[in-house]
């Protein structure tokens, strides 16, 4: 599942990006172009692409839902007057459902609704800002908001609530899309501690790895095990990775992600020591954790059970080209088959080393998706791969 990039980046202004979780302004004309080509490797491999938007759309075909959908997304948008709701209410139902979508997505400029009325002392204050609603710029980060887990999916908390909005899409899908609906889920968006799906690596049919990140709890982590291993379920542990607490590090799949049975590409800053814990479950209500310090190469080599395991590093040997290219998602490639992946164009010192380690790359340009600080594995949700 994808998101096209849309007016929501448009709606970024540089005075709001760290409220809005930017660093920059991408221009959307070529991030959409650059977009494009993504989908199009993805479909070339065979691959069928969903967009977020379509499957929305597709899960208010009843009235009663599409009503809720819309009076549940004005709460969540802070909308708090009632004839302030009814207004807006009106505007969203006047339009074709997926304009209503995507109009959601980009955010609503005070400009474009005359009736909303200034009741609230924090409505005064804010007359300079200029969004009734605010746009949802890191949506085409598609990763995050929810996660599938073999045949069952997570619906995450996320950390901000700029984001956790986001997950709003993911609850209509998992409950109404004729498709999706009957998906048994493992997380609830509405669960007092964070989870974020950048965090969440499938390794093999029997392991998980979740990092303990800046944006993802360790209580919600436990949670979600013991979610999982109350189910039917081929999966027997979760390797709970303990990374750095800022942006930089951000989620685990932006310091590590797999590439082949067993080739990691990694953040140069991860490969030593490292605290990590397993959680298994020890019986229908509890879990055994257990401690494992060590590298990161001997915590996945003891838990996947493979020898040889070859960690390569982004940005290869020299300090100044691991911290740009990590800058720019270096770590973060889409494996779409073993030994093959989706890369960005602009990491081209760890490209050269990925083709140098055998693995088979296809490239996609990426001078303006690349400004949001997400590269392909973020901007991409599978839903069901082949065994293999």
């Amino acid at each position: 599942m994808l998101h096209r990039p849309g007016r929501e980046l448009e709606n970024l202004m540089p005075e709001y990006l760290e409220r809005l979780l930017f660093d920059d302004i991408p221009y959307l004309k070529i991030a959409q172009k650059e977009h494009d080509e993504f989908a199009e490797i993805l479909k070339s491999k065979n691959v069928e692409v969903l967009y977020l938007e379509d499957l929305v759309v597709e899960s208010l075909s009843e009235k009663e839902v599409l009503n809720s959908f819309v009076e549940e997304f004005l709460y969540e948008a802070g909308i708090k007057e009632e004839f302030n709701i009814i207004a807006l209410k009106e505007y969203f139902l006047s339009l074709d459902k997926k304009e209503m979508v995507l109009q959601m997505m980009a955010g609503v400029r005070k400009s474009e609704i005359t009736n909303f009325e200034k009741v609230h002392l924090a409505e005064y204050l804010e007359s300079d800002y200029p969004f009734l609603i605010d746009p949802m710029p890191n949506l085409y980060f598609t990763r995050d908001p929810f996660a599938c887990v073999g045949d069952k999916v997570t619906i995450h908390r996320m950390n901000t609530h700029t984001r956790n909005r986001e997950t709003l899409f993911a609850k209509y899908i998992f409950n109404y899309h004729p498709k999706y609906e009957k998906i048994a889920h493992l997380y609830e968006r509405q669960e007092e501690f964070s989870i974020e799906g950048g965090d969440i690596l499938v390794l093999n049919d029997k392991v998980l790895a979740v990092g303990i990140s800046q944006r993802t709890d360790p209580n919600a982590i436990e949670k979600f095990a013991l979610n999982l291993f109350k189910t039917e379920t081929t999966f027997e542990k979760i390797i709970a990775i303990d990374i750095p607490k800022q942006r930089t590090f951000m989620h685990l799949d932006t310091v590590f992600t797999m590439v082949d049975y067993d080739k990691f590409v990694i953040h140069p800053n991860i490969e030593h020591t490292m605290k990590s814990f397993v959680l298994e479950k020890k019986d229908k209500n509890s879990l055994k954790i257990t401690p494992q310090i060590g590298t990161l190469k001997e915590i996945l080599e003891s838990n996947l059970k493979v020898n040889g395991i070859k960690l390569i590093k982004c940005g290869g040997d020299s300090v100044v080209d691991a911290a740009r290219e990590q800058w720019n998602d270096g770590s973060n490639t889409l494996c779409i088959a073993p030994g093959e992946v989706i890369v960005y164009s602009r990491n081209y010192v760890t490209n050269d080393i990925l083709d140098k380690e055998g693995i088979k790359l296809n490239i996609i340009s990426s001078s303006e998706l690349s400004r949001g600080r997400g590269g392909p594995r973020c901007m991409s949700m599978p839903f069901v791969r082949e065994k293999i």
